[in-house]
């Protein structure tokens, strides 16, 4: 029989344990809280626990005050655009937003740029120690991302403006991490930007099987805390709930991000002849409830894989121009050189 303890707002003491009929009365008393039990790796939202599914309805809870110690800034955005989308942050004096290098498509200039270590979370409040800095920064690396962060703080008058664009065919999505339990576990480089006070960390695969074959690694990003963020995917984005024990089997680069209480797997597609010749890889990915998962149509592996073998250098080959000068047409239009 399970052991369990539960935690509420800004008293941080333990209560518990409880054995499984005490807990889920707890739960039904006070859903809006965090517990723990055997086999958890870390305090999760009582209302994303399904063993607790049947005395706590499983939305994700308010964020709680000890987990918002740092609140992120309260940024104004709009999204622009269709296919290639760009983020427009709307910051007032003293607000900032961060952002991976090379995201910035255009500032106003009473918006300063600075170049932080780590993930900027605490750029412009308590600014943490060195060690913090430097657990950041390697957060960062693990993810696939650079040691630094950018940092974009209004140092102006009324309202200035700073945008980030994507870096690929797709949508943006605007993502208030309050209304997700104060947690998302995304592809390695879905992060765009955010406000001031989000964290970037690392999120483990602990099978084995999932990191090999789960498209994304051993290692996915988990953005917390309870401000605003914006999160690139490849094509359109189709957003899917999952009741408790729901199951979707996805193309294993189509994942983009999902809440904390899903969990992720991975297993073959079938029998032989559809590993090989069915065209869909060996392992799908299965997502599991209860929480939302979103998915992308157009992973950019796939679209990178199908750019490279229409490469002339990848054994692709010219098609519909029809022209008849052919390899001198271009060489005169500048598409190829000697």
């Amino acid at each position: 029989m399970a052991q369990w303890y539960f935690s509420y707002g800004k008293n941080t003491e333990r209560l518990g344990p409880f054995d499984d009929t005490a807990a889920k009365a707890q739960a039904r008393r006070q859903p809006d809280g965090y517990c723990w039990s055997e086999g958890f790796a870390e305090w999760k939202p009582i209302r994303s626990v399904a063993a607790l599914a049947d005395e706590a309805t499983l939305v994700p809870p308010p964020m709680p005050p000890s987990m918002s110690g740092s609140r992120a800034d309260e940024i104004d955005y709009r999204i622009v655009g269709t296919d290639m989308q760009f983020v427009e942050i709307e910051l007032d004096p003293g607000e900032s937003a961060i952002a991976e290098a090379g995201a910035l498509m255009y500032k106003e200039s009473a918006v300063q740029m600075d170049t932080v270590f780590g993930d900027g979370a605490s750029s412009g409040q308590s600014g943490g120690g060195l060690m913090d800095k430097l657990l950041s920064a390697g957060k960062r690396v693990v993810t696939g991302e650079s040691l630094f962060t950018t940092v974009f703080t209004h140092r102006g008058q009324g309202k200035a403006k700073v945008a980030f664009a994507a870096p690929y065919p797709g949508t943006v999505m605007a993502m208030k991490l309050s209304d997700h339990g104060g947690r998302l576990i995304c592809q390695k480089d879905a992060f765009l930007a955010g406000a001031r006070g989000v964290q970037l960390g690392i999120f483990f695969q602990r099978k084995i099987l999932t990191g090999l074959f789960g498209g994304e690694g051993f290692i996915m990003q988990k953005l917390e805390g309870d401000g605003w963020v914006f999160v690139h995917a490849g094509g359109t984005v189709m957003q899917r709930e999952l009741a408790a024990g729901e199951r979707l089997d996805v193309d294993t680069g189509c994942v983009v991000a999902f809440h904390d209480g899903v969990s992720m797997d991975v297993h073959p597609v079938g029998g032989i002849k559809s590993m090989l010749f069915g065209g869909e890889g060996m392992f799908l990915a299965t997502l599991t409830g209860p929480g939302t998962v979103w998915l992308q149509s157009l992973p950019f592996s796939r679209m990178a894989g199908r750019m490279l073998a229409a490469a002339p250098q990848g054994g692709g080959q010219r098609r519909g121009e029809g022209s008849i000068l052919g390899g001198l047409g271009d060489i005169l239009g500048g598409d190829r050189n000697f």
